[in-house]
Parts: structure tokens; C-alpha cells; sequence
């Protein structure tokens, strides 16, 4: 599906999709928990591999639809800690959160599991997670040796010590912090140069609401984390309720900045949401904004009338944000440096390489750096036939972009937003933006 965009105005009132992040943790749990309840979860192609890969080892999983293709709530019942052998290979699709979590989870099974994905997600690298497994009993191993999928996962997690490399991904912390607390025995998980702090806390968040509670603590100064997970645990997780997704908004929210609009989006209450920071940057970049948090209310007026402005961040904690903080920078005056972003590299795709390639087209001046991007901005941006890669996070980050190009800009291979925010062109739409579906 390609989109093609001309500038553009946006201008109402939406509510916020759910958290992509949260509905995968919760489904995890529930899958392993007894029965649970899901309220307003995200359906979308990454969760719904979640689902799947759920089912796979047993969970029953009901969902409830309403109108217009919305879920109301996921039913699901539960392994209550003892997943089945899956009969087939698992799926994750392009999902690493899938691929990451359910192996994990696999470990608790009595026989073997397969888990596998996309050309893409095959690509993308595993070892530190599989070697903490291997060390907390379970036998994990890459079918090609190179920490890649297919993963196969054999016996059952005992506990114990492990050290991991985090600085990949956080995902691999929040995969043994899920299985972990239903091995025999406790485990002790130190963790090396975390990145992605943010997400590793939404998971202690809903496992917490499942009834299980980490203990971890950062070492001196440094992103070394120590984890304690007491083993013999079980989950009880009866009821769940999604929060707005701050990663999707910004899109919106970033738009209405670009386009000196006036937008409110609802369902933003304060979370563990790392990518809340949305806000501030915005903020400190010249836009108009302010977050009611007791009403879960964000609201942009556009930019200050000197415009947007350059800024100067780290986003090791928010690589998400990058791609929408990149447009933006890509219309502010002065300079924007983006550091602390090397994993960024490891995502559905390189999108420190790709970020600067498109919106090279586009006539930004943009350097990739080892670890981030250094971003000239331009008054207007030209209008180019753009590529997304199939990264749903590149995909609507250009069409944000479009917004403000003079001419129809085509991004190329768009419906990969589906991935993440299934209703974002519908929702771009409704707000008035001009986009041509083909």
C-alpha cells in the first residue's frame, strides 16, 4: 500500500490508540495467569502474533469486538504457569517482542519449542537472551548458531545467576522477568548497560498487577541493573486496563506541531511510558502544548510564533521517539543532535540508515552518526517518493513529513503502519489531512 501526501492542515479531536507495549506484556501474563480480562487492548499485526504465539502454548483467548473493528476486551484463559508443548512451529511474525517474550516463556514448557518470524524479524539478534536462559537452566539455542530465529527452546527453567548485555534491547530483561518468577528457585539477573529503561518498568508494572513484584536497583551510576526474582511464583492477573500509547501519538501530536494545528488527543494519563517525554520535547522544540494529566488530555496549538527550534538530545531511553522527533527537526530552524541511539541499528530495521536516506530525498541535510543523527533543518521540505522500508515507525514518520512538503509526496509501502497503529491513516483522515490511499 503506498500513501501519497500533500500538505496539509489537521485539526479536532481523537482518542489516543492503546499501548502496543502494555497489551503485549498483559497478554503475556494473562497467557501464563488463570483467567483474566483485557480492557481496551490494541489489535494490531505485532499483537496480534502475541495472541498467537499465546494460544500456541495453551491460552484460550477470546476477543470481544466492537464496532469499527475496536476491541473491547481480550478474554483469556490461562496455562496457570505450566504452558503446553506447542503442536507447530511458533509464529512471532514481525514482532520482536513476540520473538523475544515467548522465548522466553517456551523455557517453562516440559518439551520443545520453535519459535520463528519474517525474513525481518529472522535478522534481528538474540544471543544475551539465549544465554541467560541456558545459565537459568533451560537449553536455548539459534537453529543457524547466530543468536537468530528459528530459536528452539528445550526443557524447563530452573532459576539462578545469569549476567546479560541489555544494551541491544530491553526486551531481553523483560522476557526473563516474566518467566522468571515461575521457575523453581529465585533468580539473580544482573544486567549490563540497560538501555530502554522505560519498558523494563512498564513490565515490573503489570507484573505487579499479576501479584508478582521485582526487586532490581541500578548499580553507582552506570545502566547496570540487578535484578531479584523470587522463583515459585503464579499470576493473577484478573483485570487490565490498556493506557493510551504515547509512541503512536506523538505522531499526531508531532503533526499538528509540523502543521500549526490545533489538536487535543485524549486517553494520555501519566504511565510508565517512557515515550511520555513526547511532551516535553515538544515543548522545548517551540510547539504549543499542554498536558492535562488529570484528564489524560494533551493538547497542541501548533508552534510558538518564532516556529520550531533545534535541540540537542539524548534518546538512548526513548529510541522509539526518534523517528518523530527527526521530522521535526527536519523543519526547525538550527540544528538538532539526536545521541544515544546505537540500538536503534537492531529495530525492524536499521533506522538510523534508513531515517537518513528518505529524508535525504526530502531535502534534509542529516548526517547518520554511530550512535544518533545530526539534523539541519530546512524551512520547506520537498516533496520525493519515499520508501518505509515496511518499518511501521518509518512509515508513518514520513507521512508526517509529507504534511509540510510543497507537491505529493508517495510513501512507498505504508501499510506497515498496521503493525502498530492500525487505524492511522483513518485517524490522519478524520483530522482533515490529505492522504490518498492506493
Amino acid at each position: 500500500m503506498n500513501a501519497a501526501v500533500q500538505r496539509s492542515r489537521i485539526e479536532g479531536e481523537i482518542i489516543a490508540p492503546p499501548s502496543k507495549s502494555y497489551t503485549h506484556r498483559a497478554i503475556t501474563i494473562a497467557a501464563l495467569a488463570k483467567k483474566s480480562e483485557i480492557v481496551y487492548p490494541l489489535l494490531s499485526g505485532d499483537t496480534e502474533a502475541t495472541i498467537n504465539a499465546a494460544k500456541c502454548l495453551g491460552a484460550t483467548v477470546e476477543v470481544a469486538v466492537e464496532q469499527e473493528g475496536q476491541a473491547k476486551k481480550i478474554l483469556i484463559e490461562g496455562t496457570e504457569g505450566s504452558p503446553d508443548t506447542p503442536e507447530d512451529v511458533i509464529n512471532a511474525e514481525n514482532s520482536g517482542t513476540t520473538l523475544r517474550f515467548f522465548t522466553a516463556v517456551s523455557a517453562l514448557c516440559e518439551g520443545a519449542a520453535v519459535i520463528t518470524g519474517d525474513a525481518s524479524l529472522r535478522k534481528r539478534p538474540n544471543l544475551p537472551l539465549l544465554k541467560a536462559l541456558n545459565e537459568l537452566g533451560s537449553e536455548a539455542f539459534s537453529t543457524r548458531g547466530d543468536g537468530t530465529a528459528p530459536i528452539v527452546v528445550k526443557g524447563r527453567l530452573t532459576g539462578g545467576e545469569t549476567v546479560i548485555d541489555a544494551s541491544i534491547s530491553s526486551q531481553f530483561i523483560s522476557a526473563l522477568l516474566i518467566a522468571c518468577p515461575l521457575a523453581a528457585k529465585d533468580s539473580y539477573i544482573l544486567a549490563n548497560n540497560l538501555s530502554s529503561v522505560p519498558y523494563m518498568r512498564m513490565t515490573t508494572e503489570v507484573l505487579e498487577q499479576a501479584g508478582v513484584e521485582v526487586s532490581f536497583s541500578r548499580l553507582s551510576s552506570s545502566n547496570d541493573y540487578s535484578f531479584h526474582v523470587e522463583g515459585g511464583r503464579s499470576y493473577d492477573l484478573r483485570r487490565f486496563t490498556v493506557p493510551g500509547d504515547f509512541s503512536s501519538s506523538s505522531y499526531l501530536l508531532a503533526a499538528a506541531a509540523i502543521t500549526d494545528s490545533e489538536l487535543k488527543v485524549k486517553n494520555l494519563f501519566p504511565s510508565a511510558q517512557g515515550d511520555s517525554r513526547i511532551v516535553g520535547l515538544l515543548e522545548e522544540m517551540g510547539a504549543k502544548i499542554n498536558w492535562n494529566k488529570e484528564e489524560g488530555v494533551v493538547e497542541v496549538n501548533g508552534a510558538q510564533s518564532v516556529g520550531l527550534k533545534g535541540i540537542k538530545v539524548n534518546m538512548r531511553e526513548n529510541p522509539d521517539l526518534v523517528p518523530t522527533i527527526a521530522v521535526l527537526a527536519a523543519v526547525a530552524e538550527g540544528s538538532t543532535e539526536i545521541t544515544g541511539v546505537a540500538h536503534l541499528r537492531y529495530k525492524e530495521t536499521d533506522r538510523l540508515k534508513f531515517l537518513t536516506e528518505e529524508l535525504t530525498k526530502m531535502g534534509v541535510q542529516i548526517k547518520e552518526k554511530e550512535d544518533g543523527l545530526l539534523i539541519e533543518g530546512e524551512e520547506k521540505l520537498k516533496a520525493a517518493k519515499v520508501y518505509s522500508h515496511e518499518d511501521h515507525r518509518l512509515a508513518m514518520a514520513l507521512c508526517i513529513a509529507a504534511l509540510s512538503a510543497r507537491g505529493e509526496t508517495v510513501v512507498e509501502e505504508a501499510g506497515c503502519a498496521n503493525i502498530s497503529y492500525p487505524s492511522f491513516f483513518e485517524d490522519m483522515l478524520n483530522l482533515g489531512a490529505d492522504i490518498t490511499i492506493s
